[in-house]
């Protein structure tokens, strides 16, 4: 019986040294494990609705370490210097203020039955997420077409493009490239205003810019931290960064040069009736705005009119043509048009490498909304999106090419959440719809009118 007893003791004083083993193991300090998270493509996102922020945690027995990430599809997010109270994005409906998360680790006292094995619970706070407020409505309020100048305007081109806008509050500009003629100009009052931010839609200018002062080519791939992008690619997603980089090597001095070589800080029209002055500023940005790569990703400080963006995109569509645009008021003016050119670019031989960018919008890109409207024609654009002051603005600018010639068109959003630059380019689809439904591309056009494919006039300027 003694034997017995001395043998269970042994085993009892055998099994808790187990135990405390196992125990003392558990509580040995673990080697930190730091995950790295690949850098954000920061672009103008095409998705219509954002995503929330999310909080990967690993956790450990010593110190959690908690990676997060946070994806909200602004349009176009910025990720350098503070906005001074403007936020820009390109294609989004949501814009997103965060404010780190906070991990705390709470150990159980409780063991497994079978091991022993003590529990880490690691409880991790999620960002609160801020949603910018708008004061616009992105809806019309009465009949915003009622005190528009008709009578000289095509008007199954004015139908095409009442009927796209539907009820949302904006602006449409359609415009003859070859001559620079105003086919179409619905709801006169904003098309004719100061204008606001041109958006993501001033890349264009950029990008042009860039080209004409050889410093890259659209294929040339530029690093973008932990990747590269062309200009093709950049074009049609909208990268941010890499239009900031555009402006800072090309500097302001350049940038601004070109911005008034193209149009912007004149007026586009010849003798339109209220036609206000849009403005590109004689400064840049202060760096704590982002500096003068901001102005050439987003546009901030610089107010664009839709007539300055349609003469400028009329340049492109007709290969370095300025034209005054002309708006007739009645049937004998636009019978009897003259079409005055303001100035000739030599940017002709760099329109293709844009249109490569501004095709890859509309088939993969930031534009890819107006496919769903319109497929029958090569159609060429940009979108743009961002807010200031509680409004937000979409634009998408852009040209057709059928075997008659190129149109182009600039619609123009003001409001909330709704407006964006992707529903400004699906609203473009639903026009170009509207025309081709009704033979507009060949019955509407007589063969003495039979627009070139791509003018280029000899004429000096006056």
């Amino acid at each position: 019986m003694n034997y017995f007893r001395i043998w269970v003791c042994a085993l009892v004083v055998i099994g808790f040294g187990a135990i405390a083993g196992v125990a003392a193991a558990l509580d040995a300090p673990r080697p930190e494990h730091n995950a790295k998270t690949p850098a954000a493509h920061v672009t103008e996102s095409h998705h219509a609705a954002s995503h929330p922020a999310t909080t990967h945690t690993t956790p450990h027995a010593a110190k959690p370490t908690a990676h997060t990430t946070s994806t909200a599809h602004t349009g176009s997010t910025h990720t350098t210097a503070a906005h001074a109270g403007t936020t820009h994005s390109s294609t989004a409906h949501t814009a997103l203020k965060t404010v780190p998360a906070k991990s705390t680790v709470h150990r159980s006292a409780s063991s497994s039955t079978k091991t022993g094995a003590r529990r880490t619970t690691v409880t991790t706070h999620r960002r609160h997420r801020y949603h910018e407020r708008f004061t616009a409505s992105s809806y019309a309020k009465g009949d915003i077409f009622a005190g528009d100048v008709t009578a000289g305007e095509d008007p199954v081109v004015r139908q095409a493009a009442i009927d796209a806008m539907g009820d949302m509050n904006g602006t449409a500009v359609v415009i003859n490239p070859s001559n620079g003629r105003i086919l179409a100009m619905v709801n006169q009052k904003l098309a004719l205003s100061p204008g606001a931010e041109p958006c993501s839609t001033i890349k264009l200018m950029v990008a042009l810019a860039a080209l004409s002062e050889d410093l890259v080519s659209r294929d040339t791939p530029v690093r973008l931290g932990n990747y590269r992008m062309n200009m093709t690619q950049a074009l049609a997603k909208s990268n941010n960064l890499y239009f900031e980089h555009l402006g800072r090597e090309l500097g302001f001095e350049r940038v601004h040069q070109y911005a008034n070589q193209f149009g912007l800080g004149e007026l586009a029209g010849y003798n339109i009736e209220g036609e206000q002055l849009g403005v590109y500023p004689d400064e840049e940005l202060p760096a704590s705005q982002g500096g003068v790569g901001r102005m050439c990703s987003y546009g901030q400080g610089v107010s664009l009119t839709p007539l300055q963006l349609g003469a400028f995109v009329s340049a492109l569509a007709n290969g370095g043509t300025l034209y005054y645009l002309q708006h007739p008021t009645t049937p004998e003016e636009a019978a009897s048009f003259t079409p005055k050119i303001k100035r000739t670019l030599d940017i002709a031989r760099f329109v293709p490498d844009l249109q490569d960018g501004m095709a890859g919008a509309v088939e993969y890109g930031t534009a890819h909304r107006l496919k769903a409207n319109f497929h029958e024609l090569p159609v060429f654009g940009k979108t743009g999106t961002c807010s200031a002051k509680g409004t937000r603005f979409g634009w998408f600018a852009s040209w057709s090419d059928s075997p008659q010639g190129r149109l182009v068109t600039v619609f123009f959003l003001e409001g909330g959440r709704p407006t964006f630059g992707p529903r400004a380019a699906e609203m473009t689809g639903a026009f170009y719809q509207y025309l081709w439904d009704n033979n507009w591309f060949t019955a509407q056009v007589k063969p003495d009118t039979v627009w070139p494919a791509t003018p280029l006039p000899e004429q000096a300027q006056p």
